[in-house]
């Protein structure tokens, strides 16, 4: 599947807007309420609005066009700036959350209830939710008739960090609201503590996740065995090959794949195609008493079946690049 630039915008511009004001009311509520599960909130927050547009930047960066120093594209700009935002959300948001929430649970000090810090938190679960709907539609979009498992598995990395993050922004609104009021009601400001570390846990969790996801496309990962399989089998249906040898692909950018493989011809299929518009048998007829025809013959041979080889190969990748556009770049080699 190639990258469709202007879907892959959509998700990401969707949540720095989001976030931004959702940051700007929620340090209003933590500095109003004194809530260290808010202020949680509003760092989490912070993190999310500066990792989006780090990820920005990487789609943006990601559409270059390839030329003489990267001659295969900078698909994997997206991979390198999706993995500085997930570091950028295990140690600023988690970090920073992790380390407000135990400095609450060593020096505990009262939180104060008020209508604004409920307001804030109707707002900031409204439009992170939307934001949220926003990732999922796309996903849906990219990957229609697929389990969620199996679409968060192919994401590619920013509308997987998009989705992530804002479903653990919802998650986390819900969380401050029940440790606000349960510390109002209890009367001990460990519940909004323990709120803040609970945030804090869940952010590290999406960090670590997006953190290995990336670093699988930086490394080269392989196309999806499905993908490799399908192509070998293609490969194999040409009555000209044989056998295919040392299949090898990469990932060059979210839908864009480069694959390599030997093969091996079919001799006696190549000859048969090479002369099937004429018959042997008088060929043979004319050459059997002339050594220079014989040799000229020979010659004819030698020329005709490297170019049909040539030929079958261009045919082939032509084939491949029609049913799966994303392979943009095709190594096929005779082994």
């Amino acid at each position: 599947m190639a990258l469709n630039s202007t879907l892959s915008f959509k998700p990401v511009a969707a949540a720095v807007v989001g976030n931004t004001v959702v940051t700007i009311i929620k340090f209003f509520a933590a500095a109003v309420s004194g809530s260290s599960s808010m202020f949680s909130e509003a760092i989490h927050s912070l993190a999310d609005t500066a990792n989006q547009i780090l990820l920005l930047i990487g789609l943006r960066r990601s559409l270059k066009k390839a030329d003489e120093d990267f001659e295969y594209g900078y698909g994997n700009e997206l991979s390198f700036w999706a993995l500085i935002s997930a570091c950028g959300i295990f140690f600023v948001g988690a970090g920073v959350t992790a380390y407000h929430g135990i400095k609450s649970f060593l020096h505990p000090h009262p939180v104060e209830i008020s209508w604004i810090v409920f307001v804030v938190l109707i707002v900031a679960f409204a439009i992170e939710s939307y934001t949220l709907w926003v990732a999922a539609t796309q996903l849906k979009k990219m990957f229609p008739r697929m389990r969620w498992a199996r679409r968060l598995a192919q994401a590619d990395p920013s509308t997987l960090a998009v989705f992530l993050e804002d479903a653990v922004a919802v998650t986390g609104v819900f969380i401050a609201t029940v440790s606000i009021v349960l510390s109002y009601y209890t009367g001990s400001p460990l519940w909004d503590a323990a709120g803040s570390v609970i945030i804090a846990t869940l952010l590290g969790v999406v960090a670590v996740v997006l953190i290995i996801k990336n670093r699988s496309y930086l490394l080269g990962r392989a196309i999806p065995e499905s993908l490799q399989e399908e192509i070998e089998e293609l490969l194999l249906r040409e009555p000209a090959i044989e056998k295919v040898i040392d299949f090898k692909s990469v990932v060059l950018g979210f839908g864009v794949y480069r694959i390599k493989c030997d093969v091996e011809f079919n001799g006696a299929a190549l000859f048969g195609e090479a002369f099937q518009q004429s018959s042997l048998s008088d060929q043979f007829e004319e050459v059997r008493d002339d050594y220079e025809a014989f040799k000229r013959f020979c010659v004819d041979y030698a020329d005709r079946i490297p170019r049909l080889m040539g030929k079958k190969i261009d045919e082939i990748e032509a084939r491949i690049r029609k049913l799966h556009p994303g392979i943009r770049h095709i190594d096929i080699e005779i082994n």
